[in-house]
Parts: C-alpha cells; sequence; structure tokens
C-alpha cells in the first residue's frame, strides 16, 4: 500500500501542475489482493489507513479534492466494502458510496473473479453532491454495465458521473470504450473513468486506458494500456454545455408506459 500511496502522490503533484481542481483516482487504489483472504486481511478501517490519512493530507496540502476508490473492513470482519471516497479539499471524507454490482464472471480464456467471495455488496444509490466540478454522482466498475444507476443519477441533475474501474484487459478490449460513451450519451453528462493498469499480481492485469467522455459521447482524453509510471488525464468540464445538450436534446422519458428509475 505504501508504492501505491506514492503512485497516488505523484498524480496529485501532476493534477497540480496541470491546474486540475479535481482529480479523480481509480477503484482499489490502496490494493488489489492476489486472493479473497488477501484482500481482507489488507483491509483497514479510514481512520487507521495509512494510505486513506495520506491522501487527506494531500487533499488539505494541496487543496485538491480527491475521488478515491479503497477498501474498509466490514462488519463482522469476514468480507471488505468496495467503497469510493470523496476527499474535499480541506482533507475531510464528505461522501462515501459503496459498490452496488458486484463482479462475479469466469471467462472463457481469461480470468475467473469472483468478488462476492470476498466483498459485500452496497444497498443504495448516492445522490448527486455538489463539487467545485459540478454535481457529482459516484459509481464503481462494474456499476456501468448497468444504465439503471446512471439513469437515476440523471434524474437527480447529475452533471458528471465517475466510473472508477479495474477492467481485465479481455473485458476492457471489448467493452470499456463503448459502454462509457453510451453512459455518457444517454445521461447527458460527463463521464470520468479513472482505470487500474497494468499487472497487479500473477493472477491479475487490467486493462488501463483512462477515459473523459463528454455528455454528447465525445472522447476528451484518453490514457494507454501500458502503466510504466502514474499519468493524469485532463479536460475541461463546461457545464453550459451540458445545459445546452440537455435543452437541445431532451430526453423526455415515458413513466407512463415503463417504470421512473
Amino acid at each position: 500500500m505504501s508504492h501505491n500511496f506514492q503512485q497516488c502522490q505523484l498524480l496529485v503533484q501532476k493534477a497540480v501542475a496541470a491546474g486540475a481542481k479535481a482529480l479523480f483516482l481509480p477503484e482499489a487504489s490502496d490494493y488489489i489482493g492476489s486472493s479473497p483472504a488477501e484482500t481482507v486481511a489488507l483491509a483497514r478501517s479510514v481512520k487507521d489507513s495509512e494510505f486513506v490519512r495520506g491522501l487527506q493530507h494531500e487533499a488539505q496540502s494541496a487543496k485538491l479534492p480527491i475521488n478515491v476508490g479503497i477498501h474498509e473492513r466490514a462488519e463482522g470482519g469476514e468480507k471488505v466494502k468496495n467503497t469510493l471516497i470523496w476527499i474535499d479539499e480541506k482533507g475531510d471524507i464528505v461522501q462515501r458510496y459503496q459498490k452496488i454490482h458486484l463482479f462475479d464472471v469466469d471467462i472463457k480464456g481469461g480470468p475467473v473473479l469472483k468478488e462476492s467471495r470476498s466483498v459485500q455488496k452496497g444497498n443504495s444509490i448516492l445522490p448527486p453532491f455538489q463539487t467545485t466540478v459540478g454535481r457529482v454522482g459516484l459509481t464503481i466498475c462494474f456499476d456501468l454495465r448497468f444504465p439503471e444507476i446512471s439513469l437515476a443519477l440523471k434524474r437527480q441533475t447529475c452533471q458528471i458521473i465517475a466510473y472508477p474501474s479495474a477492467f481485465t484487459v479481455p473485458t476492457g478490449q471489448a467493452h470499456w470504450e463503448v459502454l462509457l460513451r453510451a453512459r455518457a450519451v444517454e445521461t447527458q453528462a460527463y463521464v470520468v473513468a479513472a482505470a487500474q493498469v497494468g499487472a497487479h499480481n500473477e493472477k491479475r492485469v487490467s486493462y488501463g486506458h483512462s477515459m473523459i467522455v463528454s455528455p454528447w459521447g465525445e472522447i476528451l482524453a484518453e490514457l494507454g494500456g501500458e502503466g510504466r509510471e502514474p499519468e493524469i488525464a485532463t479536460a475541461d468540464i463546461d457545464l453550459d454545455l451540458v445545459d445546452k445538450i440537455k435543452r437541445e436534446m431532451p430526453l423526455l422519458r415515458r413513466t407512463d408506459i415503463y417504470p421512473e428509475i
């Protein structure tokens, strides 16, 4: 975890140098375990996590809000929570989202991943909240495949949706870009997807390709899939554009026919 924190420190420095108003980091930025047992054993509460406390200090020192995916120990200690926290410019944790949809897959020729073996699923959608860059909605990785959560955030006037992720290489190659662009278009919101990249251990490699997508579905920034050194992608967030697209392309839902999400 100390190595990961050092990587995040570099990203904070790069974000500050670029004049960023907020920094979005990937899912599970603290660590990715090689087994369910290791995932649970490494988990700490936020007050006991040197990784989280370190990022709180970085946010306060740089006056830079940080959105970061972490693990927290669940009640009973047998599983963890896959959570996404928003640390404000004062260094305080002011928002927390717990991943709703868990990644349980068996990919032919690829990895077998059963997140539910070690992770407790969340049970609620966090309402969008105001930040220095706009009204932000939080999701995590596999949530990307379920438009219901993003549509619920859209209904609550979300302007930016975060999808921090650790996509596998096979699923990333097939679906990452198309899903991100689809979520942006259907919600008419910016999509910010910070992604883990490269090998974590002998069992796990992440696809990378962090991406920022406009409300019109245009890719504004994209990183690669090599992960040789920490990188950031930046883009201007134009909230007037969000309003313009919603005004000129109104998506009037037929809730008299199908349920409101």
